[in-house]
């Protein structure tokens, strides 16, 4: 049966980075549960939502962790209130002992409480994925390309496919992720080095946002392992398993226009134009169509939005470069200001076709790694 010793910190942040993948609403009571198993190498905590699980392994040699295994064994403890009770214990370590009935005492200085578990049998097993020929790179570099996307995929569950980042590997090398909602596309390819076989998989946001809470360490190496239905992202202790969004994602490189379709080209500075933005969206939220508009005549670049009921905004814009012919299209702010915030480049290029064809946003370096789609709104 279990028995041991931890340190308090290391054992909740464990705790909490496997939280991560425990929902409040769940089909399967045993899915509220955290399962913990206790070998002689160390703490197996697991947990799932049905979508989203993780395992995560705290090793007995991990120094920090102070770990003193006495006894061996498993068992379910009610997750939220588990996580509440080792943030609550008064002192730097605490003990876990496991009684008859499956029940757990969590002992802390002069604290001691007893909590109620279940059979660790009673949890659902984890689909085995295999681990073979693995797409191996960095937790930052891939949270940086999750972060460049997800926040495009759309919030409307009627249409599944579109609620998750589309990410498929080309010619054994060349990363691609895209999200789009229909209004707004982001697109970002990467060039790897450690070479894998090709897939194409639309990952869920709400695994990707997960994801990016769980792996802290930016430098370290992530294995990434392709199922029929699932996806895998491991490091050394962490295993974090997603289910894929089911169906073809619809062709989008044919939405990328050419760069003879262009009329207009503008370079702006990313900080001043997502000011000059936030200033507009404040007008454009009380209007009926929620858009600004953005004519441009000669030398002179004019941001306006107008309200009945509120008033009105007028702003001369500060161009850094513009080569085309004239303007006047109405948009999202919202949609521009997303997109500008995703940028790392100091400036930042948007191309026009019409005031009818989406427009593109580039980092103003010449590459194609990076692009995204805005598409306008049509106003009287």
């Amino acid at each position: 049966m279990i028995q041991l010793s931890i340190n308090k910190a290391a054992f909740l942040n464990a705790l909490r980075i496997t939280k991560q993948a425990i929902g409040s609403k769940v089909a399967i009571p045993a899915l509220s549960k955290l399962k913990i198993v206790v070998s002689n190498e160390g703490i197996s905590l697991t947990g799932s939502n049905g979508q989203i699980s993780i395992e995560n392994f705290l090793p007995a040699s991990d120094k920090d962790a102070s770990m003193l295994i006495s006894g061996t064994g498993s068992i379910l403890v009610e997750a939220s209130f588990f996580d509440s009770v080792v943030a609550q214990m008064p002192d730097v370590t605490l003990e876990l002992k496991e009684i008859d009935n499956h029940q757990i005492i969590v002992t802390s200085g002069k604290s001691e409480i007893t909590l109620n578990g279940l059979d660790a049998e009673v949890y659902p097993r984890i689909q085995e994925i295999s681990k073979e020929n693995p797409l191996k790179i960095k937790a930052g570099q891939l949270k940086e390309i999750f972060s460049e996307t997800v926040f495009a995929v759309s919030t409307q569950e009627s249409r599944p496919i579109f609620t998750g980042v589309h990410l498929m590997l080309t010619d054994n090398k060349s990363l691609k992720a895209v999200a789009t909602d229909s209004h707004r596309m982001s697109q970002r390819i990467v060039e790897l080095e450690n070479m894998t076989e090709d897939f194409d998989v639309v990952i869920p946001a709400k695994s990707i946002n997960s994801f990016r809470n769980v792996f802290n360490n930016d430098d370290e190496e992530i294995n990434l392992f392709i199922a029929h239905n699932q996806v895998l992202f491991q490091n050394e202790n962490i295993s974090f398993y997603s289910r894929l969004i089911e169906g073809n994602y619809p062709e989008t490189d044919r939405l990328i226009p050419q760069v003879s379709d262009y009329t207009l080209s503008l370079t702006f500075d990313v900080s001043e134009l997502r000011h000059v933005m936030d200033r507009a969206r404040l007008l454009a939220n009380a209007t009926s169509n929620g858009t600004v508009k953005l004519t441009v005549s000669g030398d002179s670049v004019v941001t306006t939005a107008n309200s009945p009921e509120v008033g009105s905004v007028h702003e001369d814009m500060t161009v850094l470069a513009k080569e085309g012919a004239d303007i006047a299209i109405s948009f999202n702010p919202q949609y521009l200001i997303d997109a500008l915030k995703v940028l790392k480049s100091p400036e930042v290029q948007i191309r026009f076709i019409s005031n009818v064809r989406p427009f593109t946003l580039q980092p103003s370096i010449e590459t194609n790694d990076f692009v995204q789609l805005v598409t306008p709104v049509r106003t009287n």
